[in-house]
């Protein structure tokens, strides 16, 4: 089953976090420097990593002692899955290091964001965050809020989407920028979709799998449309893909990437569309990029919040 998108704020609530993430990059002084400086983030924010290889349930349950029982007893059932804990009277922050780096990139700003908003800290003590509490079944407000935080530092504000805006409508272009800001894969390409201005879908699918009646399958994890490419076509509801899909042809069956390869679309009033598909097996999930195919030459510019427009200027669409 497609797991619902766990990011969600209403806009009130965005601006208030992506205003906490803002003035901490600003603290930093970290804006136009890539890949992201976390380290420099974290030492602004006064918030202390522990030490590699601390984290491991003996050492963290040690750690915890003298805390209170409530939590201690929480962490302890959980605590084999635990991605990352935030405590909040110690400004200590642990990760699990044999992560991938970039996941442990996203996790230290994740804890960042718990840190960096008073009524997060006020509330709880300790943060556990973990295969199922990040899981967005149970995501509570504070983890979506800490989600878009660390999303909001890690593509400082709308620089992604700027660069992104100038970059060619194609598979490559969030797996080169994903390198600049020192992101996965996965949050690169879910960024380049979501605050796109042109017409792209991205669908991120599980491993493989074999599923009986159908045979190799691909669970779809989550869909995310750019907001045009919504306003025009519908969003895939499938479960899982398969080679008998319309979008069969692009799934990274016995390699690792599929290029351009065409595919048909209705939109919303029921027209036919050429679209284009890419796909990339990360070998963590297959990350698939569709667009229509007058994307490959669509060009938009991308103007700083607030800026006023002259109105005999011939330039392009401001978005």
């Amino acid at each position: 089953m497609t797991k619902a998108d766990d990011c969600s704020l209403d806009p009130e609530q965005l601006r208030a976090v992506e205003l906490k993430a803002k003035n901490l990059l600003d603290r930093a002084e970290a804006w136009g420097v890539l890949p992201t400086p976390v380290d420099i983030i974290l030492e602004a924010a006064k918030v202390k990593l522990a030490p590699t290889k601390a984290f491991d349930p003996a050492r963290i349950m040690a750690y915890l002692q003298g805390k209170a029982a409530s939590v201690v007893a929480t962490l302890r059932s959980g605590l084999s899955k635990v991605f990352g804990i935030y405590d909040a009277d110690d400004h200590i922050i642990h990760v699990d290091d044999t992560v991938v780096e970039a996941k442990q990139t996203f996790l230290k700003l994740h804890e960042t964001g718990h840190a960096e908003m008073p009524h997060h800290r006020k509330t709880f003590r300790i943060f556990q965050d973990c295969e199922k509490s990040l899981s967005p079944e149970i995501a509570n407000l504070f983890e979506r809020e800490a989600n878009n935080f660390a999303r909001f530092a890690l593509f400082q504000g709308t620089t992604y989407a700027q660069m992104a805006a100038d970059s060619p409508m194609a598979l490559n272009t969030p797996i080169n920028l994903r390198k600049k800001f020192g992101a996965s894969v996965y949050a690169s390409a879910r960024e380049f979709a979501s605050t796109n201005s042109r017409e792209c879908l991205v669908i991120v699918c599980e491993k493989a799998e074999m599923r009986e009646g159908f045979g190799i399958v691909f669970p779809i994890r989550r869909i995310f449309p750019s907001a045009p490419f919504d306003r025009r076509f519908p969003v895939p509801a499938d479960a899982f893909l398969h080679p008998d899909h319309a979008l069969g042809p692009m799934l990274p069956i016995g390699r690792r990437r599929v290029k351009q390869t065409t595919v048909g679309l209705r939109d919303r009033n029921g027209d036919l569309h050429e679209l284009v598909g890419e796909a990339l097996d990360t070998t963590y999930n297959t990350i698939i990029l569709i667009y229509p195919v007058k994307a490959l030459t669509a060009s938009t510019i991308i103007l700083p919040p607030g800026f006023v427009a002259n109105a005999n200027s011939p330039t392009g669409r401001v978005v």
